[in-house]
């Protein structure tokens, strides 16, 4: 398991159990929006100053964790 996994939590008592950053209200969903519409991990860093970039990366390692269980259904672009 990568370490910095350790950094999310999921708690059902905290943002109706959505992974967050540990020790934050922060979802891993946001952190992944932002930097999936072109945020840098810097402007990130600028934008919630009390995270580290450890905090970042620990986003992005927990989506590609779960992208290697889940099925995500992609349009093809086809028309019919």
């Amino acid at each position: 398991m990568n370490p910095l996994l350790q950094r999310i939590s999921i708690d059902p008592n905290i943002c109706f159990g959505k992974p967050c950053i540990r020790g934050t209200r922060i979802w891993v969903s946001l952190i992944l929006d932002f930097l999936a519409n072109g945020m840098t991990i810097e402007q990130v860093l600028e934008q919630y100053p009390h995270l580290k970039r450890e905090d970042i990366l620990a986003t992005i390692a927990y989506g590609a964790e779960m992208s290697r269980e889940r099925y995500v259904e992609i349009p093809t672009g086809a028309t019919a």
